[in-house]
Order: C-alpha cells, then sequence, then structure tokens
C-alpha cells in the first residue's frame, strides 16, 4: 500500500511579511544537497523525531498564509514540523507591537517604519546553525557556506526522494563532526579543534541546545566552551533559537551600519545604545543588518 501525498498546510501570519527578507537571507546561505531555493519557495531536508525527509514553503499571494509541504516519511511527525517552519520563519511574530516599541527611537524608528515587515529568519536545527556560526567566525558569509557545504559533501547522510530529487543529503550529525578527519576542511586548526569540541559536547549529551534555563544561561554555557566568544553565543541565540533580545554587538554589519555614519559605532556604544531596545533586540538587529546590506 502507498502513502498518499499528505495536504498542504497553511501557516496564518500578521502582516505585514516580506518574503523577499527570507529569500535573500537563504540565497546567501543555502547549502547544495541540504537546501534548494527557488524565487517563491524554499525546501530543505530535516531529521525530526527520527524520521527523514523534506519540507517546501511557498507563500501565498494576498493571503498572509505559508504553504508547508512535506515528505510523506513524516507524516507522524507533523505539529513538530509546523512549530519548527514557524518559528523558522517567524510567523509569530507581532510586527505592529515591535515597530511601535521602535517608533520613538532616532535611528531605528525611520528604519523599522520603512521596512515594518523584517522578521527574525532562524535554523529549522540548533545544532546546524551552531555549525555554521563557529565556521563563519572571522571569515565571509561566502567563505564560511564554502567550508560548511564540504562538511555536508564529505559528512551529510545521503537520501534520495523521488518527488524532492534536489535535496541530496542530511546535515552532519554531531557525532559525525565530533569523529571526523577534518584535514583540508579550509578552517584553521584551532577552529577546527573548537568545532569538534562542541560537536563532541552535543553529541555525548554534556552540551544541551536548548534555552530552557533561559536565553543568558545558555550564552554563558556556550562561552564556557574554548574558542566560541559573546558574538558567537549571541548570535547562535538569535538565529538558532529567534531568541528576540540576543544581540551580538560586536558584529561588524551593526557597527558599520550607514544609520550611524561615515565613522560607524564601535561594540562598547552600541551594546549600551540597544539598552533601551530590550526585550526585542535582535528585530533592532535584523534592522540594522538590513541597514548594513542596502549600503
Amino acid at each position: 500500500m502507498t502513502t498518499r501525498q499528505p495536504a498542504p498546510a497553511l501557516l496564518a501570519y500578521q502582516a505585514p511579511w516580506d518574503w523577499q527578507q527570507f529569500h535573500a537571507h537563504f540565497a546567501l546561505r543555502a547549502l547544495a544537497g541540504v537546501e534548494y531555493l527557488q524565487p517563491d519557495s524554499y525546501s530543505r531536508s530535516v531529521q525530526l523525531d527520527g524520521s527523514s525527509g523534506w519540507f517546501s514553503v511557498q507563500p501565498l499571494a494576498e493571503q498572509n498564509v505559508l504553504q508547508l509541504r512535506h515528505s510523506t516519511s513524516l507524516n507522524g511527525c507533523v505539529p513538530a514540523l509546523v512549530g519548527r517552519v514557524r518559528k523558522m520563519f517567524d510567523l509569530d511574530a507581532e510586527p505592529l507591537r515591535i515597530a511601535q516599541h521602535f517608533a520613538g527611537d532616532a535611528q531605528l524608528g525611520p528604519l523599522v517604519a520603512r521596512n515594518p515587515g523584517l522578521r527574525l529568519p532562524t535554523a529549522f536545527d540548533p545544532f546546524e546553525q551552531a555549525v555554521r556560526a563557529i565556521v563563519g567566525q572571522q571569515v565571509t558569509v561566502k567563505a564560511a557556506v564554502t567550508v560548511t557545504g564540504r562538511l555536508v559533501a564529505r559528512l551529510g547522510e545521503a537520501l534520495q526522494f523521488a518527488d524532492a530529487p534536489t535535496i541530496q543529503r542530511l546535515f552532519p550529525s554531531p557525532q559525525a563532526i565530533a569523529e571526523a578527519n577534518l584535514e583540508g576542511i579550509g578552517m584553521p586548526g584551532k577552529r577546527v579543534q573548537t568545532l569538534q569540541h562542541f560537536a563532541a559536547q552535543v553529541a555525548c549529551g554534556l552540551l544541551r541546545l536548548d534555552l530552557q534555563d533561559g536565553y543568558t544561561a545558555f550564552v554563558e554555557r556556550l562561552c564556557a566552551l574554548p574558542g566560541i566568544g559573546p558574538w558567537t553565543a549571541e548570535y547562535i541565540a538569535l538565529r538558532a533559537f529567534g531568541e528576540v533580545d540576543a544581540f551580538p554587538a560586536s558584529d561588524l554589519g551593526l557597527l558599520k551600519a550607514p544609520v550611524w555614519g561615515a565613522n560607524g559605532i564601535d561594540a562598547k556604544q552600541l551594546k549600551a545604545r540597544a539598552e533601551a531596545w530590550r526585550p526585542w533586540r535582535a528585530y533592532a538587529a535584523a534592522h540594522l543588518w538590513h541597514n548594513y546590506s542596502e549600503g
């Protein structure tokens, strides 16, 4: 007996919400074989509750919903999948409330007014995002994607789906990365050590990737590991979990955003300035990154 293709789910959100923001985010970062991006859709491989499969999302014009399709292999874990996809595309944000919070701020107010639909694109899998952040220390996004792509090609489990031929690999597991020979992967030796120590801690269960004890405790837990500093930890909290108050204050894009003028701002000043943006500093970061990307 064949399992029928499940009907698409419709995931509602409060407008405004900007598909182009997510498309631009994934266009810079997509991993071949794991992710597949088209002008009006995004697909990727996943492992959820012991099942491997794929999902695909597509915005439906003028309906304020994101259409979610998935492989039959994920039929048994749809509620978990929907929850993760909603977080990934920040569908539960309250844009009008957030815009009101920043309205009176001299720098952020005009940025938010121009782009009220900006959200927090986050990762489907926290471990994958943490690996990306560690690989991305002190290098460009493009260089980080190249190295992460090599990890996928070497260590990612192969997949084959007749209904999603572009989805060909899972992202490597913590154990696979911890135990691999990563010579020639394209990272400095110290960063390789940082990555493999991190992966080993996750693989053996000593490091939990969750915010059960709160965001601050999670950042402290990461910063206690060798080679992981505040930028990496805050960035993981923001991109892996959509933590709305995470703020990587030393990020170059935040410091050099045109809104600060020709000379930018230093990390200490920005951190102090960001106190006024709590409890939504991550949304401030999203707007500053957008301002930086506009030049």
